[in-house]
């Protein structure tokens, strides 16, 4: 009696001691969760082959308004500006937050999506006991979840019913042993056969196991945050979590293959290893559960967007609580964009700038450096943060729902035999087919059809600017080939530019936007400056006044 309230005794010492610790880390969190409010994350870690899996597996990309491309992705340094934006505290957020940056969907999705942020804006207790729920998914195997979602299920083997033939066995067999004990030589024999079939299916086991734990967490995740009334008064439906529910059980059980890996829980598995053996019951229990998942795939994908909504929609209203300027935008059913006083997030410093463009483009030259193609950036980024999370870095920001292509970085394809100016007519063929879709489309572009001679240059870039520029689709195009501004301004283009002051042997730019075309150039000037021989500088000079 005495070893048995020793034991009684340890257990409860050891309880209470886990408890104590619990509480002590809890509230360690949240006081690092409330400090930490409106700002970056520090020293993290980005896998973005792991963050991008459910942008890349997920099948509603037809049904979007638009889907930022690859080649749009490295355009605007998507990735970096996620790294920016990103306060999830799940990795279901992170997925999502990605997701959310490269999929514009409708404008009354974006507008429930802002009522959604404006509950956590004002609310910041309820985002910090939100953020305390959601940190329990913020391990790196809840990345592998989408895979119950986007995955190919493994498909019911056809000899099955030989599965179920051996369990009905092994229960008589078991039955019979105790009536007459030389039937446990059949009960061995059954072991044995189900022993294969058991170990057979350990690798499929493996292979869900991180999605099937996660399965059961991001459940009892959904199942607490659904209780604030606030959350649960701006969903009002939560049936996908009940048909969630039904298959939990069976998630538990395929989950209980963990404990394996815990030393201390390890006594209370092997019995109960045994028994799944004897009757097929992990194997039975497993393709049970396959059928389930694919039964509820929707309302597991629902609880999925449950999930990853709140957690960017917490992650939007900590980053707008920053100190960075934010607006909301206003969308217009004009070909008008006004801006107040935008700029690019990733630029430290970044000088603002106001832009007033009314049924027509923009035409922009410049000096080198001048920032020419960071401002064209600044637009196209803000487009889709607008359009996305509702959110814009200026001051004011009005325009139309625009569709974003661009072409910018383009590079020579050494593997593809593909040059540069091959290239950049590839990319600038589908700027083009998309200009003859249904849906306005913002074109941006950075020095078009650099890759080949002057005349071509200037007399193709004419040709395609024009096109582009029709209907309600609005081009944004940069470009040292002062000739186009001339051409194009008929063909309504407003032309702005960028320029320098060179003071005591200097460059000094302002970034501020000016509107006219330029009328200086630097280039020569500057290997000037960086005493390029003179020689050099004079033959320069001398064939620029004969050409100009």
């Amino acid at each position: 009696m005495n070893w048995f309230l020793g034991i009684l005794f340890c257990l409860i010492c050891i309880f209470l001691y886990n408890n104590f610790t619990r509480k002590k880390r809890l509230k360690k969190f949240k006081k690092h969760l409330l400090n930490n409010w409106g700002k970056p994350k520090k020293d993290t870690y980005f896998n973005f082959f792991a963050i991008g899996r459910y942008f890349d597996n997920n099948n509603h990309k037809k049904k979007a308004f638009h889907i930022i491309s690859e080649k749009g992705k490295l355009d605007l340094d998507i990735d970096e500006v996620f790294k920016f934006i990103d306060r999830t505290c799940s990795k279901i957020g992170q997925q999502y937050l990605y997701y959310k940056l490269r999929t514009i969907g409708s404008l009354n999705d974006l507008m429930k999506f802002s009522a959604l942020t404006k509950i956590f804006e004002v609310n910041k207790q309820l985002s910090i006991e939100c953020q305390l729920l959601l940190s329990k998914l913020n391990t790196n195997e809840t990345y592998y979840f989408e895979e119950l979602i986007n995955g190919k299920q493994i498909e019911k083997p056809k000899n099955i019913w030989f599965v179920y033939t051996l369990t009905i066995l092994a229960i008589v067999s078991l039955i019979l042993t105790f009536i007459y004990p030389v039937s446990s030589i059949l009960l061995i024999l059954i072991f044995a056969v189900n022993l294969f079939f058991h170990y057979k299916n350990k690798g499929n086991i493996s292979y869900y196991l991180d999605g099937v734990t996660q399965l059961s967490k991001c459940l009892k995740v959904s199942q607490k945050l659904a209780k604030f009334p606030e959350i649960a008064s701006h969903y009002n439906n939560f049936l996908f979590l009940t048909k969630v529910s039904s298959i939990q059980l069976k998630t538990e059980f395929i989950g209980f293959d963990k404990l394996a890996k815990n030393e201390y829980t390890f006594i209370f598995w092997f019995p109960i290893e045994l028994l799944k053996i004897l009757f097929n019951l992990e194997y039975l229990i497993f393709f049970s559960f396959i059928d389930a998942i694919n039964k509820q795939k929707e309302s597991i994908e629902k609880m999925y967007f449950f999930i990853g909504e709140i957690d960017v929609a917490i992650s939007t209203a900590s980053l707008k609580f920053g100190s960075h300027l934010i607006c909301k935008p206003q969308f217009t059913a004009t070909n008008e964009i006004h801006t107040e006083n935008i700029y690019h997030p990733l630029i430290k410093n970044c000088i603002p700038n106001d832009l007033n463009l009314s049924n027509s483009s923009m035409l922009l030259t410049g000096s080198n450096m001048s920032g020419k193609t960071t401002f064209i950036r600044t637009i196209a980024i803000n487009s889709i943060l607008a359009q996305t999370l509702n959110i814009c870095f200026a001051k004011q920001y009005s325009a139309p729902f625009l569709q974003v292509h661009t072409s910018i970085r383009i590079s020579d394809d050494l593997l593809d035999d593909t040059s540069y100016y091959l290239k950049e007519v590839l990319i600038i063929k589908e700027l083009i087919d998309a200009s003859q879709g249904e849906n306005p489309c913002l074109f941006v572009l950075d020095e078009i059809f650099k890759g080949t001679n002057t005349i071509e240059r200037i007399s193709g870039g004419k040709a395609i600017l024009s096109f582009l520029n029709k209907e309600n689709n609005i081009v944004f195009v940069s470009t040292h080939d002062i000739e186009l501004a001339d051409l194009l301004k008929k063909d309504n283009y407003e032309l702005f530019h960028f320029s320098e002051q060179i003071n005591n042997n200097k460059l000094f730019f302002d970034h501020k936007l000016k509107n006219g075309k330029l009328k200086t150039r630097n280039a020569i000037k500057i290997l000037e400056l960086y005493n390029y021989p003179s020689g050099i500088i004079s033959d320069a000079r001398k064939i620029e006044n004969e050409i100009f």
